[in-house]
């Protein structure tokens, strides 16, 4: 099923995230998670690409798997890195032709060992081209990705918001955001997109906190603030692991109750293939019932 047609039945969307793994024991991991997490019956799951698009076959590959032996549905990221456009339109059909319903159009990052972003020849340079591509000829539900604390390679807050509204113009049917920590983030720009004319459902991104060196990475990789109450507290505990995991989960929770109670859509969790933190944010979540605040 589409995911456009998901969104806002039977209450918000849950949804999660993961990625191809390299080893035999990682994708073991993956297929533990899976299972762990189809018990809390998420709208949807997505499977990213690897950098630069190096794994897009295994990710038609997991996608198709995950639609065929577990039931859900499920959507395969797609980038425009490293390819043409004969090229791009290949991997739809196979997508289309495998029974792919949902795509996240993305622009991609660089392949490993590139620090900047450089257009394929014959290829698209942006994610705009590449949702205008998918729209104009293929049936899929389009997903993209949105910035509340604006990409880090946008020249302005404005400017980024003004590529959004391209975008979405171009045929995006849903938007989920890259992951924040503090939710004023989310709310300024819900605000703010809905001022400019997209009316598209915009989904949070949530990545639950299980590692403190892993989280400070990732937040500076894609320009996401950690809170300084936040990241005392995460050093409070220092080699805690167990500690550090409790309080992530913790945090993530009551992140998620207030977005939800003020009406996000949904929530999507960057899992990193594991299942135990969102599996108890989840499963406190849906016995809170937060939305039903948000719908009185």
């Amino acid at each position: 099923m589409r995911i456009d047609q998901i969104l806002g039945r039977n209450g918000p969307a849950f949804s999660f995230e993961f990625f191809p793994p390299k080893t035999d024991v990682g994708e073991r991991n993956l297929y533990e998670a899976l299972a762990e997490l189809q018990e809390l019956e998420p709208s949807f799951v997505s499977v990213t690409y690897g950098a630069g698009g190096s794994e897009r076959e295994r990710t038609i590959e997991i996608v198709k798997r995950i639609k065929d032996e577990h039931g859900l549905e499920a959507m395969a990221h797609f980038t425009c890195v490293g390819a043409t456009v004969p090229q791009l339109r290949e991997t739809l059909d196979e997508m289309l032709g495998v029974g792919i319903e949902n795509v996240l159009a993305l622009r991609g990052d660089p392949p490993g060992g590139q620090d900047s972003w450089t257009k394929t020849d014959g290829g698209l340079e942006y994610s705009r081209e590449l949702v205008e591509l998918i729209s104009a000829d293929y049936p899929f539900a389009i997903g993209a990705a949105c910035f509340p604390e604006t990409h880090i390679h946008a020249s302005s807050a404005e400017d980024d918001l003004a590529h959004l509204v391209e975008k979405v113009a171009a045929g995006v049917d849903f938007l989920i955001t890259q992951m924040f920590f503090d939710n004023d983030y989310y709310f300024e720009f819900v605000e703010r997109a809905r001022a400019a004319g997209v009316d598209v459902p915009i989904i949070p991104g949530i990545m639950p906190i299980t590692r403190v060196g892993q989280v400070e990475r990732m937040a500076q990789m894609c320009g996401s603030k950690i809170p300084d109450g936040l990241r005392e507290e995460l050093h409070a505990r220092g080699e805690d692991a167990e500690a550090v995991l409790d309080f992530g989960v913790a945090y993530a929770t009551l992140q998620c109750q207030e977005l939800l109670a003020r009406g996000a859509p949904g929530v999507h969790f960057y899992t990193l293939n594991r299942s135990p933190a969102t599996r108890a944010i989840v499963s406190a979540l849906k016995l809170a019932r937060p939305w039903e605040r948000a719908a009185a």
